[in-house]
């Protein structure tokens, strides 16, 4: 056997070890941990005001640092911070194995904080009641992004336990990623004197194209939210004395939001909210789409539309499919308030409409810059000089956040993840813009220009980060580990 194959042959070998070591962490150590995490509902401050009274979100973060530290990983060190008046955040330090001191860190991350509850679970299935089944692991927040401490320490575990070298490594785990990852900057501010100097970034908090290779998210969309509203009277009034002389607020505001939305084709029409995408995404694009086909927009859970058949996406090619989610910003309603439910809908012309809106940004649009733009173009000349107020989620100073589009890759890194892709799943490495938001990304990019970026996660097909039925795939979570431990190994 010459060299390069006896080299070839001892990175299986590794390979080998490392994926029965992720494999075994998963089933003895991550999954039971997993279930305690996602009974306890840490919603993320937006979504419960009084958080701090309620004390969840600090439970989980006591129970997480509680769990690495039995770990008893050589060389590490964690602390709970707690600025004051922001979430808290766990920090944590491992030193350098078989390299010299003074090199790059690895700075991995994830988040604690969950989404509300939401409704449409399957009836023997809830947001805070963990069910293990057919390697799914169902309930909210284990995959978005529960999981990431769990997987992060257990790859350094996996490396440490076959004897190989690897970097300093840090890692952040915060408590408000959704809510916007408000507090994060304060924290890495305060922190960046003991952050290094990050050569590689490894963000566990995305998603995959399908279950059957890694992906690695190339872009991440920017967004501002926030609360649109709209009121006429100070009170109800009866829809037959009023209406044809008090306008409807709910007609005023579909007139507000046709300054944003053209609502025969979803085009948002500032062209501020655009930005030119780059060849080589569309190139990305265009590959991914020969791997997954109609896949890309097959994997949701369609009605049926009107001819009995299900619904329609906005294009059925998947190039354009890719581009819409991930490239190009959009509109959506999550929520209303001034709507009684629909038992006690008597004949009141209702005084107020409210709407909460998310709007997704293209990965180039800076996301305060959206946000003062967004509330000039809802709140200005007023149709019938109704009080229209839009105000926008976030600190004074970061209203929205800003997206995030990939460095090119380091040969070392590509390499390094092609090859963990076909050592752990059998196939080479996706490629995958993706369109929800990761704040910390445009702020580690800023502050950190030079670092390469593995941003990648569990959240596959039909896993439903946010709404019902979330599941975290097991089996790919197990992979996902392994591979992190390889990439991690591969660092220079």
């Amino acid at each position: 056997m010459n060299a390069p194959d006896r080299a070839a042959a001892a990175v299986l070998a590794d390979s080998a070890k490392l994926a029965e070591f992720s494999a075994r962490a998963w089933d003895e150590r991550i999954v039971p941990a997993l279930t305690d995490y996602i009974a306890v509902p840490a919603k993320s401050p937006m979504f419960d005001a009084q958080w701090a009274e309620h004390g969840l979100l600090d439970r989980v973060v006591r129970d997480a640092a509680a769990w690495v530290e039995s770990r008893r990983v050589p060389g590490l060190r964690l602390e709970v911070l707690r600025l004051e008046g922001r979430t808290p955040l766990i920090f944590f330090e491992i030193a350098a194995s078989g390299r010299p001191a003074g090199g790059d860190t690895v700075l991995m991350y994830g988040h604690l904080d969950k989404q509300p509850e939401f409704n449409g679970w399957r009836r023997d299935l809830g947001p805070w009641t963990p069910k293990y089944e057919n390697g799914l692991l169902y309930g909210r927040g284990g995959a978005d992004d529960g999981y990431a401490v769990y997987a992060a320490v257990s790859a350094v575990e996996a490396l440490q336990a076959q004897g190989l070298s690897h970097p300093r490594i840090v890692g952040l785990i915060e408590t408000c990623e959704e809510s916007g990852s408000p507090d994060l900057p304060a924290y890495i501010e305060a922190l960046k004197p003991r952050l290094g100097n990050v050569g590689l970034v490894v963000c566990l908090d995305s998603g995959a194209g399908n279950y059957d290779q890694l992906w690695l998210t190339t872009s991440l969309r920017g967004m501002v939210s926030g609360v649109l509203k709209v009121e006429i009277l100070s009170e109800g009034i009866h829809s037959g004395d009023a209406s044809g002389l008090v306008p409807s607020s709910f007609r005023i505001l579909r007139q507000v939001l046709d300054r944003l939305e053209d609502s025969a084709t979803g085009r948002l029409l500032p062209e501020s909210f655009h930005c030119t995408i780059p060849g080589a995404r569309i190139e990305q694009a265009k590959a991914t789409a020969a791997i997954l086909g109609d896949e890309v927009w097959r994997r949701f859970p369609w009605a049926c539309g009107a001819d009995g058949g299900p619904a329609l996406p906005t294009t059925t090619d998947p190039v354009e499919g890719l581009l819409n989610r991930t490239w190009r910003p959009t509109l959506s309603v999550t929520g209303a308030e001034g709507f009684p439910e629909l038992a006690s809908a008597g004949n009141v012309l209702r005084p107020y409409t409210a709407f909460k809106l998310s709007l997704r940004l293209p990965p180039l649009v800076d996301g305060h810059q959206a946000s003062v733009a967004l509330k000039s173009l809802l709140e200005d000349n007023a149709p019938y000089n109704a009080k229209v107020t839009f105000h926008p989620d976030g600190r004074a100073g970061q209203l929205g956040a800003t997206g995030w589009n990939a460095p090119e890759l380091a040969p070392w890194l590509e390499q390094a993840l092609n090859a963990a892709s076909n050592a752990h799943f059998g196939a080479p490495l996706g490629y995958i813009g993706q369109g929800g938001t990761i704040p910390l990304m445009s702020m580690l990019a800023a502050g950190f220009p030079k670092a390469q970026m593995m941003v990648c996660g569990v959240l596959g097909p039909k896993s439903n980060a946010h709404g019902p039925n979330e599941f975290l795939h097991v089996p790919y979570g197990k992979k996902l580990t392994a591979a992190v431990a390889q990439v991690v190994a591969a660092c220079p």
